[in-house]
């Protein structure tokens, strides 16, 4: 018996744009790309600029119709308008009406989703306090900071209980503690059972909560997989060893059973930025070997 479908399935897309010049030429800027989004997971979505990662996110919400190929959002064919009753979007830059406070922006937002009477203001009490904003209820947007503006986005995209949440830059601009804070609702939502696509420049940041993640290159996945493997360096291998002194050092292969615990024994791991420069680097000379994709 087949289980239930992933969060997101995108499957051999392509999309390509017929630029608006004299001599029309056609640009292609995402190029047979596949990737799968699992309930419940965060998933990180990387690339340089014009890598196509906007391309693809527009077409999962509906926003641009693919040349080629399929998406879909649990299983449902993302160009149907129902699919996206389960997605919650928060842009890199979001739009919102400044004079309303942050309350009545989450009514607002709570109304055009059906939320109304008692439900609809105990949500907003509800996602106030997820995202720290109940100080700050009744002032206006036009007095919030960067951060407090991106973490009231985030409560407007989940104020219809979404299964799906894509979050394009949400830390763009945004001071370290606010960054903390809305790293932390990143996993709140996860904790929730969220799925949470996640884009954004801040390697650190993805390396941090990601668990699986795919870079995007001239449109076409380079590197896909569970990020903890991606990051690992095959061919060493690293000893950690508690109470170890100089000496022990200099003969660990043959005395560690003996005179040492053996923490744990693993690979080595780059960086996510290290695994990003080398994988765009590699493919803009042509180097990048057999992938290692899942």
């Amino acid at each position: 018996m087949n289980g239930p479908p992933p969060a997101v399935s995108i499957r051999n897309l392509t999309k390509v744009f017929r630029t608006q010049t004299v001599r029309r030429h056609f640009v292609t800027a995402v190029k047979n790309l596949s990737l799968e989004v699992q309930s419940g997971e965060i998933f990180g979505l990387i690339g340089p600029n014009g890598s196509g990662k906007s391309t693809t996110m527009k077409v999962l919400l509906g926003l641009l119709k693919p040349t080629e190929g399929t998406a879909a959002i649990f299983g449902r064919d993302s160009a149907k308008v129902d699919s996206r009753n389960d997605v919650g979007f928060l842009p890199e830059n979001p739009y919102f009406y400044k004079h309303l406070s942050g309350e009545e922006t989450l009514a607002f937002y709570g109304k055009l989703c059906g939320l109304r009477g008692p439900a609809l203001r105990e949500r907003i009490h509800e996602l106030l306090t997820l995202v720290d904003l109940q100080h700050a209820r009744e002032r206006r947007l036009a007095g919030y900071s960067k951060g407090m503006l991106q973490r009231i986005g985030l409560a407007q995209a989940i104020i219809h209980r979404p299964r799906l949440v894509v979050l394009d830059e949400p830390t763009a601009g945004v001071d370290p503690a606010g960054s903390r804070k809305i790293r932390d609702l990143i996993f709140e939502l996860k904790a929730q059972g969220i799925s949470v696509i996640l884009s954004s420049h801040l390697l650190e940041q993805v390396q941090e909560v990601c668990d699986r993640v795919a870079i995007i290159f001239r449109g076409e996945t380079v590197r896909s997989g569970v990020l903890a493997d991606l990051i690992s360096i095959e061919n060493q291998t690293e000893l950690v060893l508690e109470g170890a002194s100089p000496a022990l050092l200099e003969k660990v292969r043959l005395l560690v059973a003996e005179e040492a615990r053996l923490v744990s024994v693993g690979r080595p791991r780059r960086t996510l930025e290290r695994l990003f420069l080398e994988a765009t680097d590699g493919e803009e000379r042509g180097e990048i070997p057999a992938l290692k994709n899942d």
